[in-house]
């Protein structure tokens, strides 16, 4: 290579590893992508499976992170109970890892013990069963649970207890998730989710930067089906 302005080359000894949660060849021909910068990249393509179709990984890298995660805390001793196991392999994970990084890392938040049952992971408020409900119901509900104003705009819970930290943490992310839920179901639409979730356009770019800024990767997430 050549530095920009420079005259001398330099020899480099690199490996590029490029990767992507969308069918590049059909990107590539339908023009969304520059076909010849797919051929300089593709030179050993490999295809991962999701999560849910490798079972047998769910539990160990839960256990992984449950660790990672504890020692950051500087806490010992922590495991996954019986059932918080049986629920983590029945969950089909939209999100794939980074999605049961955020559960393990929900679930030491929200149990101070040492042993994490079913119900701290929050996988039945993730599985689909609760968004039977009206998108714009939920999030009414936690807009009130959460002392939000008229305007849509959600505030964080103020406490100084570690209580209301907690259940300023849960509500959040039950508020995303909800927001990502529907999301996909209107394709990806900013304008007709804002509709369907009774708030205005600006507040859902709002809620879309905080979830952000925390680590989610939207398109990532909205594209899965």
């Amino acid at each position: 290579m050549e530095r920009l302005g420079g005259r001398k080359t330099i020899c480099l000894d690199v490996r590029v590893i490029a990767t992507s949660n969308r069918d590049m060849q059909q990107a590539v021909a339908e023009g969304r992508f520059r076909e010849d910068l797919y051929y300089r990249l593709s030179v050993l393509p490999l295809h991962w499976q999701p999560l849910r179709e490798r079972q047998q990984d769910i539990l160990p890298l839960a256990n992984l992170l449950l660790s990672k995660h504890a020692h950051k805390q500087k806490r010992a001793g922590v495991t996954l109970a019986t059932s918080a196991q049986q629920a983590l392999l029945n969950y089909p994970w939209p999100g794939n890892v980074r999605e049961l990084d955020n559960v393990i890392q929900r679930a030491l938040i929200l149990q101070a013990d040492t042993s994490i049952e079913q119900d701290d992971l929050g996988l039945q408020l993730l599985s689909g069963q609760h968004y039977n409900v009206n998108p714009i119901d939920k999030l009414q509900h936690i807009n009130q649970l959460d002392g939000s104003r008229d305007t849509g705009v959600k505030q964080d819970l103020v406490g100084t207890d570690d209580t209301s930290v907690c259940l300023g943490d849960d509500l959040k992310q039950r508020e995303f998730e909800i927001i990502v839920d529907t999301l996909r179901e209107e394709r990806g639409s900013r304008k007709h989710t804002a509709e369907r979730l009774g708030i205005s356009p600006r507040t859902l770019r709002y809620k879309l930067a905080k979830m952000r800024e925390v680590g989610f990767d939207l398109d990532e997430l909205i594209t899965i089906i």
